[in-house]
């Protein structure tokens, strides 16, 4: 799904809730877990996708698709840049790593589990650290941690 629909949701969820503070939303696929710029936050989720190679077209579900966030707010503008991890596949070789397509069900959910982490890490707000849980796919086969930049990352849990 394009930025301008994770940009989307991510407005409709925040609203009323951030204190009035702009807040923008961009994907950086530079971004690495547990390395930080000085004054941003941190937040790593799970969530499923699908995926497809670019070599044979084969599709496959993933309920292990890593998404990484980090946040910062610095004088009433706040920013978040957005990872997807992303997955290759196990039938061809030398394949290339391929984006996951998100639902719009699981951005919202995702969104919704940001926006509650902005206010606890941004706003310090005392919120319970309970989150909402993805829909989850039918999956058949082993999660492929040769396969996942998650995995290969070291950040890719093991449900």
């Amino acid at each position: 799904m394009a930025l301008s629909e994770w940009t989307r949701i991510f407005l409709v969820e925040a609203k009323g809730v951030l204190h009035g503070d702009t807040w923008n939303l961009e994907f950086d696929p530079s971004i690495r877990p547990n390395s930080l710029e000085p004054g941003w936050k941190e937040y790593i989720r799970t969530t499923s996708a699908r995926f497809q190679c670019t070599q044979c077209r084969r599709t496959w579900p993933s309920n292990r698709v890593m998404v990484i966030f980090h946040m910062s707010l610095l004088h009433r503008n706040g920013r978040v840049k957005v990872r997807c991890f992303r997955q290759n596949c196990k039938n061809c070789t030398d394949a290339p790593m391929v984006n996951p397509s998100i639902s719009a069900e699981n951005i919202t959910i995702l969104m919704k589990n940001l926006v509650k982490k902005i206010r606890i890490k941004c706003y310090n707000e005392n919120l319970d650290q309970g989150h909402y849980n993805h829909e989850r796919l039918e999956v058949n086969n082993p999660h492929e941690p040769d396969h996942c930049e998650g995995c290969r990352e070291g950040i890719c849990n093991r449900e």
